[in-house]
Order: C-alpha cells, then sequence, then structure tokens
C-alpha cells in the first residue's frame, strides 16, 4: 500500500497514526503542497481533485478523501464499533470535523505556519479563530463526560478529530482552558502504537 500525503498535514497524519495503532505496513510518498507537487499531471492522474492524501491499496485501486480512507483501513478493526447507533455517532464527529472543525482549525494553522501570517489574510485568521473556538467548545463539552468521541474506546472519529485539535496551538488557539480536550489528548498519545506529528516548525 501507498501513501501519498505532507506528514504536517493534519488530514495526512490521519492516516500515519492509523497505520501505527494498526500495524499496517505502507509506503509513504512525500508530497510538498507548497511547490505545486499537488498540481503535476502524474498527481493530478491519481486524484484529479489535486489534493492529498491518496492511498493506493494493495490491489491498486486509488482511494481519496482522508475520513474515506480511515473507515477503509478501520473498519474491521476496534477503531470501527459493531453497533449502527455507534457508527453513526461516529460519521456525526468525522462530518463535524469536515464541515465546521478543519476549515476553522487547520486553516488558521495554515495561514499563521505556512503563509507566515501576510497581512491580506489576517482578516480571515480572525474568523477562523472565532469559528474554531466554537468548534473547540462543543468538544470539550462533550469530552467533559466521555473519555472518547464515541464509546467507550477511540474510533476513527477520535482519529479525524485528533490530528488537527492537537496542534492547535500551532495556529493560535489555546488549549489552557479546555482540560477535558486536553484529558482527550493525552489519551490518545498514550494509546499502543502511538505515533506524534512531527512539529510545524520543523517544515
Amino acid at each position: 500500500m501507498k501513501i501519498y500525503g505532507d506528514i504536517y498535514s493534519g488530514n495526512c497524519y490521519k492516516l500515519k497514526l492509523i497505520c501505527a495503532l494498526l500495524e499496517i505496513e505502507h509506503e509513504w510518498i512525500p508530497v510538498d503542497i507548497m511547490r505545486g507537487e499537488t498540481r503535476e499531471d502524474h498527481f493530478l492522474r491519481l486524484n484529479p481533485v489535486g489534493q492529498i492524501p491518496i492511498c493506493v491499496t494493495d490491489e491498486g485501486q486509488t482511494l481519496t478523501e482522508s475520513n474515506a480512507i480511515l473507515y477503509y483501513l478501520g473498519q474491521d478493526s476496534d477503531l470501527w464499533p459493531t453497533d449502527r447507533l455507534a457508527q453513526t455517532r461516529v460519521l456525526e464527529w468525522q462530518f463535524f470535523e469536515q464541515y465546521s472543525h478543519e476549515p476553522a482549525i487547520a486553516v488558521a494553522r495554515f495561514i499563521k505556519i505556512y503563509l507566515g501570517m501576510p497581512e491580506n489574510r489576517r482578516h480571515e485568521y480572525e474568523t477562523k479563530l472565532k469559528s474554531g473556538y466554537r468548534a473547540l467548545d462543543l468538544m470539550e463539552r462533550h469530552l467533559d463526560a466521555h473519555d472518547f468521541l464515541v464509546g467507550q474506546n477511540c474510533s476513527i472519529a477520535d482519529i479525524s478529530l485528533f490530528a488537527y485539535t492537537h496542534v492547535a496551538e500551532e495556529g493560535g488557539f489555546e488549549l489552557s482552558s479546555y482540560p477535558a480536550l486536553r484529558t482527550w489528548i493525552t489519551n490518545i498519545q498514550q494509546l499502543p502504537g502511538f505515533v506524534a506529528m512531527p512539529p510545524a516548525s520543523a517544515r
């Protein structure tokens, strides 16, 4: 199996993390979005949308969209619940991650770290901070009564949300007032096989 991605991207790190937790062998193929590598012809033949990550399975099938790939990799493991309602809860959190969480927290981090906070995007950045804190507030309220997002164990929902939440401070979010969220982050970091995401400063 081959995974094309940027290890500093939360969407790509999701796949690195699930492979580590489930001991899935794979070849990691680095892609640099800042150099335009996702717009090169050979990449667009794999994913015409021009986005990472991409997973090419052992059977040669090309998969895109990070949360869909998480499902493909995790569905036969303990990271995917067997109960239909719990499965639906996992999907609820993953849709929340892509529509309410990632567009705020990931974009704020991108503007600050990848782009270096250009003045013409400062207003956008400040707007992303507000919506990002709303997403973090929602997670904090839920995790105040739960160790993980769905059920008693880690699921692919946790991996989806962990990816950008645990590096939210790189984007300017202050997590000190989110005790339940920080405990949840620690719970995931203590899972057997956990692999850390390199700091953005190492780029």
